[in-house]
């Protein structure tokens, strides 16, 4: 990074100490111009922490800086390396993904430590098309109170800009279908897709959650998959299918530990409920649900991911680097039966899940 870069980014930071946000904006914008746009990654993470301890320092105050993204389990755009091209992070418009999400609203700690910690959270993991969605949904469904985080498909298939070629800030416009383009050429953009779901799933996991939640007496969080699903069934995935090469994989996994480390418990899970099913099984659901983008999918990817999800929550031989998720206690859901109209299977799963999350806080 060149002498001028880091000036300009000093005079960023230290104008947020000024009520002038605005200029603050501009002069990152400016810095993220004429470095490595690959390198920006973990300095927005700095500057979006700066203004929102500063926004929570100012009553009165508030920011709506524009951001939003991702799938399958990748981030907006954030190659670290030659050829690579960053468009987008968390809360700050440098040409990137657009959101109505106030900064300040996922960055605080109090709002997240007001829950006490009662609150617990729980990821469900499985295969494409195993039937995570219209599980979440009939969670919800059973319990209302319970808040439940789908992975926001459309994000990926309608990736969105706030900013043109030319710099001009002006109104969103689809620039991409992140998830269909990974399926074309997955070689070139697996990594993409993988940053930019990855980030997608953090900024889920680290919202606070609603006052309404916190209320409650078992407050509880359901993802539909997780930062974690992401690294250890997704990413190696593809790295071990030669789509993300050696050195995108180094880096992969340099900027997740950081973060994961980063935000500690904040994004810790209490239990994880896996779905479990053939690989046929989620094939034929897959041609039944007839979503574009997935059409080259076939038995045999499913059955590499069949695999990850086995190794990582059944035989215990993923590799694991957090020593929190070593010891997450997982539910086995067995759901090769169509349970999506079947009333008997679906108070079978219901009962299971919720012994297994009154479980959660007897290990208190």
């Amino acid at each position: 990074m060149s002498h001028t870069t880091l000036c300009t980014m000093t005079l960023a930071f230290r104008s947020l100490n000024s009520p002038c946000l605005i200029r603050a904006v501009r002069l990152f914008t400016v810095c993220a111009n004429m470095s490595s746009r690959g390198s920006l990654l973990l300095l927005l993470l700095l500057f979006q922490k700066r203004l929102s301890y500063r926004l929570n320092a100012r009553p009165g105050v508030t920011a709506s800086f524009s951001g939003q993204s991702r799938h399958f389990s990748g981030f907006s755009t954030l190659r670290t390396g030659p050829g690579s091209g960053m468009k987008q992070h968390e809360h700050l418009s440098v040409k990137r993904v657009c959101s109505s999400t106030k900064l300040g609203s996922r960055l605080t700690d109090t709002d997240q430590d007001s829950g006490s910690s009662r609150l617990k959270r729980v990821s469900i993991e499985g295969n494409i098309a195993v039937g995570k969605s219209t599980f979440v949904r009939l969670l919800k469904k059973v319990e209302k109170r319970w808040e439940v985080i789908p992975e926001p498909l459309s994000k990926w298939q309608n990736l969105q800009t706030c900013e043109s070629r030319e710099g001009v800030w002006g109104s969103q416009q689809s620039v991409s279908n992140l998830l269909q383009i990974m399926y074309q050429d997955p070689t070139r953009w697996s990594y993409t897709f993988q940053s930019f779901s990855c980030m997608s799933r953090l900024r889920a996991q680290l919202e606070a959650p609603p006052p309404s939640l916190l209320e409650l007496e078992r407050p509880l969080q359901i993802f539909e998959r997780s930062v974690y699903s992401d690294r250890y069934v997704f990413a190696v995935n593809l790295f071990q299918m030669g789509c993300i090469s050696e050195t995108e994989w180094a880096i992969y996994q340099d900027w997740h530990s950081f973060l994961v480390q980063q935000f500690s418990k904040r994004i810790e899970l209490e239990g994880i409920v896996y779905l479990r099913a053939h690989p046929q099984k989620c094939l034929e659901r897959l041609g039944q649900r007839a979503r574009q983008e997935e059409r080259s999918v076939d038995l045999q990817y499913l059955e590499r991911l069949h695999s990850q999800h086995e190794d990582w929550l059944i035989e215990k031989t993923t590799p694991l680097h957090f020593d929190h998720l070593k010891s997450t206690p997982v539910l086995v859901l067995d759901v090769n039966e169509e349970f999506e109209q079947d009333q008997t299977v679906q108070e079978r799963l219901v009962k299971q899940v919720k012994n297994f999350f009154d479980s959660l806080w007897l290990r208190d």
